[in-house]
């Protein structure tokens, strides 16, 4: 079963961000036991080459990966789809009409994404042009990122759009975007809820951003089933923070 499948299922799904864009961590974390690394090419330094390498890396482990894009070209689309990666985190997603135009050109068909048969996607010519365009409907993952006060009277229609596998809510910037400073606030609260409800009436696949962990049943039992927590730069610093905690702890430092 493939990620695209596994979204649509609403199975229960973990990832996390890569801020790094060396392909050292991408290959580290391909040997983990999570479902899905997200390289974060919209808040960290990606280029394509960057792109390229880490999805390769993934790929040394059958990882899937997802990139969240850092904007909604053509061009930025179909280089994302073209190296191999699994699918495509559209940030900002606030109207329809606005996803289905991005959408459009993730998918092959008149005025739609390019064709290349060149590319790590087609096997490097390896694959038949029919192939490439059933793999492309059958494997591609679109997520809309929700993540502005704007998308909450569109969020039904959104839902409904068939090409989405996954909304994605984007909770800091929904934070900022209500005029809040905290994600906990009930004016957030209550945007989440309900973007997840909506999801949930369309049957559509729901994830999110939980930096929280003892709200993670609160929010399954509301449907969301895809979680992209942490990032490798917060496994470095925690496992830094755990390794001088049991340091000190063992050799009985005591904080003054």
């Amino acid at each position: 079963m493939n990620l695209k499948q596994k979204l649509n299922n609403k199975q229960l799904l973990l990832g996390t961000f890569i801020k790094s864009t060396h392909y050292h961590n991408t290959e580290v974390l391909a040997h983990s036991d999570l479902d899905v690394l997200c390289l974060d090419a919209e808040h960290a330094p990606f280029d394509r080459g960057d792109l390229d390498s880490c999805i390769m890396a993934a790929r040394t482990k059958n990882m899937p990966t997802l990139i969240r894009v850092n904007n909604t070209d053509h061009a930025t689309l179909l280089s994302g789809l073209d190296i191999g990666a699994d699918g495509l985190v559209l940030p900002h997603i606030k109207s329809p009409e606005q996803a289905n135009a991005i959408i459009k050109n993730c998918f092959y068909g008149n005025n739609g994404r390019g064709y290349a048969g060149s590319s790590r996607f087609a096997g490097y010519t390896t694959h038949a042009l029919t192939d490439n365009l059933a793999a492309n409907k059958s494997s591609t993952c679109i997520i809309a990122q929700i993540e502005d006060a704007d998308a909450l009277d569109n969020i039904n229609a959104i839902c409904q759009i068939s090409e989405i596998d996954c909304i994605f809510i984007g909770r800091m910037d929904l934070t900022i975007s209500l005029g809040e400073t905290n994600p906990s606030a009930s004016a957030v609260i209550d945007a989440v809820t309900k973007i997840a409800n909506a999801a949930a009436r369309h049957n559509k696949c729901c994830g999110m951003f939980v930096g929280n962990l003892s709200e993670l049943n609160h929010w399954q039992s509301l449907g969301v089933s895809f979680y992209l927590l942490g990032s490798d730069h917060s496994f470095l610093l925690s496992g830094a923070k755990q390794l001088r905690s049991q340091f000190e702890e063992t050799i009985g430092i005591t904080k003054s």
